[in-house]
């Protein structure tokens, strides 16, 4: 499985011989388009192909391209979303020789590398699912057979579908929460299988075998902040036994150890400087990095104890956005302006090698990074930019 952030959805890529600096004006810019549609997704690539949605009209729309940017084929594959900043959100999974994709409209569909669609499901309209103020933002999780998506609301928690036909394959019943912005993840522990993601209130564990609820955390009851809203985007991060969650708007960031009877987690730790609000977390050796919410419109950047949950350091650059790993470099997207930075990962400093920006596109700079074959991929809008990070 590849697409959002990446083969095992870390963020952290296994690239390696890249570059440890950037010649001034940032690296080579092997090629560019701006034939995609706007949107802030990110993009799916191979040594083969690039693939990246867009909004057309009214529509959401897939692009592939070659990997020397020469386009390959567009497929409209759903309505797009009629809710604040409406371009097109969702990234493609790829699984094998198909692409696994949601529409802002809700739909789940199945196509091949080749730009075929094979089977669409509406499972926010089969499931009366609830979309989020902002729109649905859900990237499929494919493993083995399924792929999994959560509708939420009064039917269906969380459901998987047969990603040959996209025929139910099994139904989490409703745990009377609605779904929010985040990617669930695949963890193995204590001999289970636990699909693991953020609804509105609450962090869940689905048994994959069985679509049964393993456990629920109420995250929403460590919030002592009197700021109202919420919108969880994070992807939680697992390890060991382990597992990190977050959310913006001053909401806390919690380490839970689960527990190897299935019950529900333990918290660990709490910390308030750690609330990324659109651009994530990533985990590298022993310290969490992302960016901090102040206000909507700014933040900065933050690094954090894994194992303590000690804040090392708070630092300004720029503004808050993004960020991924590879090659024990952090790659850091600001999403106000668009810089891009290259960084030294440590406790001590925010340490920035080197730094570059992008003017293609407009908007916000939301699209994740993303890195495949020696290749750096930055979206901005319905502008792509690639470029050659290799030693």
């Amino acid at each position: 499985m590849d697409g959002w952030l990446g083969p095992d959805r870390t963020g952290r890529y296994s690239e390696t011989g890249l570059l440890k600096n950037w010649p001034e004006g940032g690296p080579n810019l092997l090629w560019e388009t701006t034939d995609i549609g706007p949107g802030f997704s990110s993009i799916t690539a191979t040594e083969e192909a690039v693939y990246i949605t867009g909004r057309v009209d009214e529509n959401d729309a897939l692009t592939s391209f070659t990997a020397d940017g020469k386009k390959n084929w567009t497929v409209t594959y759903g309505k797009a979303s009629a809710s604040n900043y409406p371009d097109s959100r969702g990234t493609a999974t790829l699984s094998g020789n198909k692409l696994y994709l949601v529409s802002g409209s809700g739909d789940i569909v199945c196509i091949s590398t080749q730009g075929k669609i094979i089977w669409s499901v509406n499972y926010f309209r089969k499931y009366e699912g609830v979309i989020p103020d902002f729109g649905i933002s859900e990237n499929p999780l494919v493993t083995g057979n399924k792929v999994i998506v959560t509708p939420g609301g009064k039917k269906a928690a969380m459901v998987a579908l047969n990603s040959e036909n996209g025929s139910v394959i099994w139904e989490t019943p409703s745990i009377d929460d609605v779904t929010q912005y985040v990617n669930p993840i695949l963890v193995e522990f204590a001999g289970r299988s636990l699909i693991v993601t953020h609804s509105a209130k609450y962090v869940i564990a689905v048994d994959m075998n069985t679509g049964k609820l393993q456990w629920k955390f109420d995250y929403m009851s460590h919030s002592t902040t009197s700021e109202w809203r919420f919108a969880h985007i994070n992807t939680p991060i697992y390890r060991d036994g382990f597992l990190f969650v977050s959310s913006g708007y001053d909401k806390p960031a919690l380490k839970l150890r689960l527990n190897s009877d299935g019950s529900t987690p333990t918290l660990v730790w709490k910390n308030d400087d750690l609330d990324p609000h659109v651009g994530g977390a990533l985990l590298l050796g022993g310290y969490l990095y992302g960016s901090n919410w102040e206000t909507s419109s700014y933040g900065k950047w933050v690094c954090v104890d894994w194992n303590t949950g000690k804040t090392q350091w708070i630092t300004p650059w720029y503004n808050k956005g993004s960020l991924i790993a590879a090659d024990e470099m952090l790659y850091l997207f600001e999403e106000k302006n668009g810089h891009v930075g290259l960084v030294k990962p440590g406790p001590e400093k925010l340490d920035v090698i080197s730094e570059f920006k992008i003017n293609g596109g407009s908007g916000p700079y939301w699209a994740y990074p993303a890195v495949n074959n020696g290749r750096l991929y930055l979206r901005h809008g319905n502008y792509i930019g690639v470029y050659s990070i290799k030693k």
